[in-house]
């Protein structure tokens, strides 16, 4: 099992802050963004990962990451100890063309896939650990589910369908089906790079990586898990960053 964090993106919802840097490099708490994700798939028990971010910010990423192995300051506690590797994204194409991009790099293994800007009180280690076959994704009850990629239940409660924010990006439904929306955390088997291979970029001209998740679902090979404690989400808006920086002192993260 490898690991894979998606770091890209302009983040201009950010607006100054990003500016000149990279949002999965600000400060949330006493850490930079991208900590938590790393953290996390250490906790799932994943050994190698491979950090995926854009041209201009790259070297910014191997000046504070290295090669993984990563000791605090005052040299008392360590961080990580990762094999990490980078790529680089030359021009924005979705979460599913970065997945993409981790087909040597899997080399036939499972693939956990986090966001670098998705942010857990839990670690999700127990559920990552316990997957086995098919695809798994996590899932968190929200009040704003148009705004999301959320799973389509049948009769029987299994995952039959994912619809991409109902009603605008899918029309196939008015109004969302249900509020589970699907968070920045995925796993997923070797055949994910042959779906990927049959993907049509979306009307923003990207590989979708709800669409991936689709393929899953037809086939009834889509797990769901719902997310154990608070998510959040870092890429939205600079005031979050200070909520959940103090949220994250109160209850700590990745339990």
């Amino acid at each position: 099992m490898k690991g894979l964090i998606a770091a890209g993106g302009s983040a201009t919802r950010l607006e100054e802050l990003t500016r000149v840097t990279n949002k999965h490099l600000l400060p949330v708490g006493r850490w930079p963004m991208v900590y938590y994700p790393l953290q996390l798939l250490q906790r799932a028990g994943v050994r190698e990962v491979l950090l995926v971010t854009g041209q201009q910010h790259a070297g910014q990423f191997i000046d504070l990451l290295g090669n993984g192995r990563l000791h605090s300051r005052a040299g008392d506690e360590a961080l990580f100890d990762l094999d990490l590797s980078y790529k680089v994204q030359v021009e924005p194409g979705g979460i599913a063309q970065v997945v993409g991009m981790a087909r040597d790099f899997a080399a036939g293994d499972q693939l956990v896939v986090c966001l670098g800007d998705n942010i857990f009180e839990q670690s999700q280690a127990d559920a990552i650990r316990s997957w086995s076959k098919g695809a798994l994704v996590f899932v968190k009850d929200v009040p704003d589910p148009e705004n999301f990629g959320v799973v389509v239940y049948g009769d029987d409660g299994k995952v039959t369908d994912v619809v991409e924010k109902a009603g605008r990006v899918d029309t196939r439904y008015d109004a969302p089906p249900s509020s589970d929306a699907v968070v920045g955390l995925y796993c997923y088997p070797p055949d994910v790079f042959e779906i990927i291979d049959g993907l049509e970029p979306s009307n923003r001209g990207e590989l979708e990586i709800t669409d991936v998740n689709r393929v899953y679902a037809h086939r009834g090979e889509l797990d769901v898990r719902r997310v154990e404690g608070w998510w959040h989400d870092g890429g939205k808006h600079w005031g979050d960053l200070a909520d959940v920086g103090r949220l994250i002192e109160e209850t700590g993260a990745n339990k």
